[in-house]
């Protein structure tokens, strides 16, 4: 009896398994949003839409993306992860499907509109959950795991879509209502497994106390005012939109790049879409893993965060390039760097709110930084469909692209030098 009261108390690894379903969730977030993109060529010759007419589409979706932005990460704060999150995946698949429904510019800006609202509530609920299950030195490597459900799902739909359309001869219909039905597969299993860790049954003594490791926080709500006198607000907000609109632009163009310069379709532009999400997968992981390997070997969470950013920074340098590739692979490798890096960026940009805000302000700033990223959004949609539609050339759009997240970094480091914590409580 004395050996088995003296045992370790096991730990349990249920924070990975919460870790999961948020990868899932932003795995389907993704397909339903860049559905659009892969039918963008069918849909434009079935309606008529010119360059700018799918812009003011992608721009309504950006528009909603921004106001949920500014209202989610409030409410998910206030009425909790669990009733915040299933909220939200459920408006978004509702309207993914109502794109069935759709018949001209304006139906089709409704919907994106609607579907802009509802995914607005993923990033602020899969940051949030992630503060509240994971200690801050698991946070970035968490981030990446779940982040990089967005580039499964943009590898996914190239699949599924074709398949849908053409081999089950659906048509783009059916192709909005089936993806959009994912959503609610995922509310069950959500609603089934989420519990906060406190008095959780699959959560152990041992694995409670790592996940509370980091000094104890206060809990009551912080005004929005409160969190815009802070630089570290600003900071967040300020990477998000200046680096945000590329991957919008990622999501919503490159078909139709690779239609146009490379005589890529429906049937053929798969392959060179997965082979750039793949990479981005692994960037996802590879940054969020790379800052917290720095900080586990003594580097400042500083030092570590900042490093793995400007490593990101450097590769995205190269996309400027892309236009000029002749050869498709080239292309595709150039552009798959760009989305790799991304996305590693992404993951260390997300867990800077965590390091730089108290738990419980972290799904508000997260919210207002979405919505600085969706308002960059806005703009690129805008500027992409004038340079398209008068200049006919993705040339300054990649140009510009390359330059961002050395300009972004510099930001953030001009806002938050050593990145302290918000002394908000003070």
């Amino acid at each position: 009896m004395s050996t088995a009261a003296a045992a370790p108390v096991r730990m349990t690894r249920h924070r990975w398994v919460i870790c999961a379903l948020l990868f899932f969730a932003t795995t389907i977030n993704y397909i339903d949003r860049q559905v659009i993109g892969i039918l963008k060529p069918t849909l434009s010759a079935e309606f008529g839409w010119s360059e700018t007419d799918y812009a003011d589409i992608v721009f309504w979706f950006q528009a909603a993306y921004a106001l949920g932005l500014l209202l989610v990460g409030r409410l998910i704060d206030r009425v909790g992860v669990k009733w915040g999150y299933a909220l939200a995946v459920m408006v978004w698949s509702l309207f993914g499907m109502a794109h069935a429904a759709a018949f001209s510019i304006a139906t089709f800006a409704m919907a994106r509109f609607g579907l802009g609202l509802g995914e607005a509530g993923n990033f602020p609920a899969a940051v949030r959950a992630t503060a509240d299950w994971f200690p801050k030195k698991e946070r970035a490597f968490a981030t990446g795991i779940f982040n990089s459900g967005s580039n499964v799902g943009a590898i996914l739909t190239p699949l599924l879509v074709p398949i849908i359309v053409i081999d089950w001869a659906l048509g783009w219909q059916g192709a909005f209502i089936i993806t959009g039905a994912l959503g609610f597969l995922w509310i069950i299993a959500w609603w089934l497994i989420y519990r906060e860790p406190e008095g959780n049954a699959r959560v152990s003594a041992a694995e409670l106390a790592h996940i509370r490791s980091d000094p104890v926080e206060a809990t009551t709500p912080i005004a929005w005012g409160e969190l815009l006198r802070h630089r570290q607000t600003w900071a967040f907000a300020l990477g998000k939109f200046l680096t945000d609109p590329i991957w919008w632009f990622f999501l919503f163009w490159l078909p139709d790049f690779f239609g146009k310069n490379y005589g890529l379709d429906l049937k053929t532009f798969g392959p060179a879409l997965i082979a750039i999400y793949l990479l981005a997968d692994v960037g996802s992981i590879a940054g969020g893993w790379f800052s917290s390997f720095l900080i586990k070997r003594g580097w400042s969470v500083n030092a570590g965060r900042k490093s793995a950013m400007l490593l990101c920074a450097m590769c995205v340098l190269p996309v400027s390039l892309a236009i000029y590739a002749e050869n498709l692979v080239i292309a595709v490798g150039i552009i798959g760097l760009a989305a790799a890096a991304h996305q590693g960026w992404s993951a260390n940009l997300f867990t800077l709110a965590s390091d730089l805000m108290p738990r419980r302000a972290v799904a508000s700033v997260v919210g207002l930084g979405g919505m600085a990223g969706a308002v960059g959004g806005m703009l690129m949609a805008t500027y992409a469909g004038y340079v398209l539609e008068n200049v006919g050339s993705y040339t300054p759009i990649f140009l510009l692209i390359g330059s961002m997240y050395l300009i972004a970094l510099a930001v953030i480091h001009a806002l938050v030098p050593r990145l302290d914590p918000a002394r908000i409580d003070a």
